[in-house]
Formats: C-alpha cells, sequence, structure tokens
C-alpha cells in the first residue's frame, strides 16, 4: 500500500489537472453562476469517473519532481486548451445578440452575461443562457464529458503538444462563431436597414413629425416580433453547429 497509494495519487492527479481546468471553462458546466464549490465537486466526480477507463494508459510517476510539476502544468495547458475553444463557441450567440439589440433599439439594456463574464447587451444575456437550457435539455453536456475521455486519445499524456493545431483550432472557431452570429441576426439586420431608410425618407417628406418618438415603440414592438418568429430556428442552428464544431475533439476511430 505504501507503494502503491503514491502512484494511483499521482494518476488521479493528473486526471484532475485536465479535466478540472476543462469543467472550469466549459459553458453550461463551467459558468460563473454555478458555485465553485458545485463545479469543484463536479470535477472531482468527473475525474474519478474517467480515471478508472484511462488508468491503464497514464505513463508511470517520474522520479524528479521537475518532471512531475512538468506533467501537470501540460496537462492543465491541455484543459484550457480544449476548454477555451469549446467556449468560444458561444460568442456566436453574444455576436448575435448585441447585433439584434442594435438593430432594435435595445443596445443601451445591459445585463451581466454569465457566459462573457462581464456586462453585454440584454438580447445576448438572454440567447446565451437560453443555450445553457438547451445544452442541458438535449443532453449536449454528455458530449462534452464524451470529449474529456476521448481527449486522453487524441492528445495522449506526456506526447508532444501541437500548439500549431490548436492555433488553427481557435482560429477557425472565431471566425465560424462570428459568421454563425453574423447569420443568426441577418434577419434583423435587413429588417434594421428597411426600418431606417424608411424612416429617413418619412422624415424627409414630412419634417414636423416627431420620427424619434413614433419609430422608437414600433421598432422595439417590430424586433420583439422578428425574435419571435426566428428564435426556435436560430437556436436549433446554433446547437447543430456546436455539436459539429465539439466533434473535433472526438476521437472518430
Amino acid at each position: 500500500m505504501a507503494d502503491l497509494l503514491p502512484t494511483e495519487l499521482f494518476a488521479f492527479l493528473l486526471v484532475f489537472s485536465r479535466l478540472g481546468a476543462m469543467v472550469m471553462l466549459l459553458p453550461a458546466l463551467g459558468e460563473t453562476a454555478i458555485p465553485q464549490r458545485v463545479r469543484l465537486i463536479m470535477a472531482l466526480s468527473i475525474s474519478l469517473l474517467i480515471y478508472s477507463s484511462v488508468r491503464s494508459i497514464l505513463p508511470p510517476m517520474p522520479a524528479s519532481p521537475i518532471m512531475l510539476a512538468v506533467l501537470i502544468v501540460f496537462e492543465v495547458l491541455i484543459g484550457v486548451l480544449i476548454g477555451s475553444a469549446i467556449k468560444l463557441l458561444m460568442s456566436a450567440l453574444h455576436i448575435a445578440g448585441t447585433i439584434m439589440a442594435m438593430q432594435t433599439g435595445l443596445a443601451i439594456a445591459q445585463a451581466f452575461d454569465p457566459a462573457q463574464g462581464g456586462q453585454s447587451a440584454l438580447m445576448s444575456t438572454f440567447l446565451t443562457l437560453m443555450a445553457v437550457v438547451l445544452i442541458f435539455i438535449t443532453n449536449m453536456h454528455h458530449m462534452m464529458i464524451s470529449a474529456m475521455y476521448d481527449s486522453y486519445i487524441l492528445f495522449p499524456v506526456g506526447a508532444e503538444l501541437k500548439m500549431n493545431d490548436f492555433a488553427e483550432i481557435v482560429v477557425d472557431t472565431v471566425a465560424n462563431s462570428f459568421l454563425l452570429g453574423v447569420q443568426i441576426a441577418s434577419p434583423f439586420i435587413v429588417y434594421g436597414l428597411i426600418f431606417n431608410i424608411g424612416l429617413g425618407i418619412l422624415a424627409r417628406l414630412m419634417p414636423q413629425l416627431q420620427v424619434f418618438f413614433i419609430a422608437m415603440p414600433l421598432n422595439i414592438a417590430a424586433g420583439f416580433m422578428i425574435l419571435g418568429i426566428v428564435l426556435a430556428a436560430a437556436m436549433n442552428w446554433f446547437l447543430q453547429y456546436m455539436e459539429n464544431a465539439m466533434s473535433v475533439f472526438l476521437y472518430q476511430g
């Protein structure tokens, strides 16, 4: 037992270093609205579950403390990179919500967005919170846990970390998230363009008319009407995009 216990503790620490970093950053599982103790317990539980499956492929405990520290730092780095890459997927809804708020005159309404960790447009907060709910409803968080397990096949412990591949994944994720955000908000972009052109023409035809006071309530009401029409399709589109993007971290062999 004296020889076995340190070895098992070292192996569990390696697993917890990677998975703990991922849990703290993943959307839905690592939201700042969840208390830190709950996230810690969740990380320990998932680590214990996955540890039993990956114990046979973990390397032996190194004799040098420096090599042990380096190994743990690399595991934390892998967890941070994977968790951050998946969390960037939520930025699509943040971009879409910001564009929607600007086009409907609601950009001044700010609220705390747990996904972004700061103040953002109320529409962005609404979309990101709805996405978190849908992730749990559709059991997509199971896919995140599967990605944690498959990360040990794609990125073995102690193997060379290919930063070029990670950088390419992050750049593609940011670009695709921005594109998806603009596509989700495209009905509002078209509506805002037509509405503002109409207001400009009306202001030129009737200079005495107080266009701003008449247009603001109509703009907000029409924005909510369009949101009610496109919301279901937009969230379904986002969930499909998130599922396809997370499949990059799943072992397909």
